[in-house]
């Protein structure tokens, strides 16, 4: 039975379709019997089906962050231009999850092991298939995303007129295995967890707190602490206002990860961990795909 946790809500994400492609074969030989993928979209699409933008999204992150930051009339993505399709990543906490499916074989610790390349052959099926699109304006993500980003201008460079590949690698580095491995340890390592089979993502509050920790001193940069760039960042939630830096570690970003669900986290790390473009060595492929138009 699917585990009820309300931070996976369209009232706190905002709205999303979820989207069946059906049985989904993975890399690693696994398969999800029905991958449902949620996906956001803003803009419309029009008659030659030539201005879509896709966007993958990051770890632990959602499309809320796209709406809310970077999505608008007049912003980075225009919505009066573009037709802009989110989709999230598959066991983020929307899409198809350890927590979310009601298929006891691949629920909670049965999970199947997913890599970036499942990502990107998802997102290619659902959006030919569900929207008639055969080829992107523009693919763009940041970290995770970028790593699917990557995958996509090497799998299908066809289908990606321009790639915008933010803060992410074609091949993952040591040492970002290593972090998200810390972050990984951060969670099993609470008995809370119990291998995967917790009744709610609250049992693994402990792991998830040493994980936001983690979060903080890696995951953002020393300048964003020294410029305190915090400030600008409004609270999640009323009540969880800061004005310390140390208000924002607790009301912010533990806040935020403590309501997440540990399996999904676990997910996405070990898939970022593998995050290697099947073609990286191709890397002259690259130079016409972001040979990018002045008329963008």
């Amino acid at each position: 039975m699917p585990l009820e946790n309300p931070f996976y809500t369209p009232e706190i994400q905002g709205p999303y379709e979820l989207r069946s492609i059906g049985r989904f074969e993975l890399e690693e030989g696994g398969v999800i019997p029905d991958l449902q993928l949620a996906v956001a979209t803003f803009g419309e699409l029009n008659e030659a089906r030539d201005n879509a933008i896709l966007v993958p999204t990051w770890f632990s992150g959602t499309h809320a962050t796209w709406w809310q930051v970077y999505i608008g009339e007049g912003r980075a993505l225009d919505p009066t231009k573009w037709f802009i399709a989110v989709v999230n990543q598959i066991g983020n906490g929307l899409s198809t999850s350890p927590h979310t499916t009601d298929d006891p074989s691949i629920a909670m610790s049965r999970f199947p092991q997913v890599r970036i390349g499942d990502d990107v052959r998802a997102q290619e099926q659902l959006m030919r298939e569900h929207y008639g699109v055969e080829r992107f304006a523009l693919v763009v993500g940041g970290s995770m995303g970028a790593q699917q980003t990557w995958e996509w201008a090497v799998r299908y460079p066809d289908k990606v007129l321009r790639a915008a590949p933010i803060a992410g690698t074609a091949q993952n580095t040591p040492h970002d295995t290593l972090f998200a491995k810390t972050l990984m340890d951060a969670i099993t390592s609470d008995p809370g967890w119990a291998g995967g089979e917790y009744a709610s993502h609250e049992d693994v509050r402990d792991g998830l707190t040493r994980h936001a920790d983690i979060w903080a001193t890696m995951g953002l940069t020393t300048d964003f602490w020294k410029t305190e760039f915090w400030r600008g960042i409004p609270p999640i939630a009323e009540g969880l206002e800061f004005s310390t830096y140390e208000e924002f570690q607790q009301n912010f970003v533990r806040a935020l990860f403590t309501m997440m669900d540990p399996n999904a986290l676990l997910t996405m790390a070990w898939k970022w961990q593998r995050g290697r473009n099947r073609q990286d060595l191709w890397i002259g492929e690259f130079y016409g795909l972001f040979a990018v138009s002045s008329t963008w």
